[in-house]
């Protein structure tokens, strides 16, 4: 499993949260723990690529708002799952739809995305 990340040039963290989220779900499905797998970069000669790793690559450039492709490869084959997000206003169109959700929950108690969905 490998995941590369792109984003705008002036973003500040590497890699991106949401980058980090796919990476726990993947390695949490395998029965393992991210921190224990994780392999952010490569260079040299490192050997073989382990079986229980999860690459995590982070590419930036130019005025990107996101791009996140989870690569599942095997023998002659590979599998890309990708998100392209094209504008900064459906993250906020997202942020509206949560916070209608949101008016009518019960106060003192912290909700996350799981619970709106």
């Amino acid at each position: 499993i490998e995941i590369v990340e792109l984003h705008h040039n002036r973003k500040k963290d590497s890699p991106s949260g949401t980058a980090l989220t796919l990476g726990e779900g993947l390695a949490q499905a395998r029965g393992w723990k991210l921190e224990d797998v994780r392999c952010s970069s490569r260079d040299g000669i490192i050997g073989a690529r382990p079986k229980a790793q999860i690459g995590i690559q982070a590419v930036r450039g130019g005025d990107v708002v996101g791009v996140h492709t989870v690569y599942f490869m095997g023998p002659g084959e590979r599998i890309e799952v990708s998100h392209h997000a094209h504008s900064r206003e459906t993250f906020a169109q997202g942020a509206l739809r949560a916070a209608v959700w949101l008016a009518d929950k019960k106060p003192g108690r912290l909700y996350g995305m799981p619970d709106m969905f």
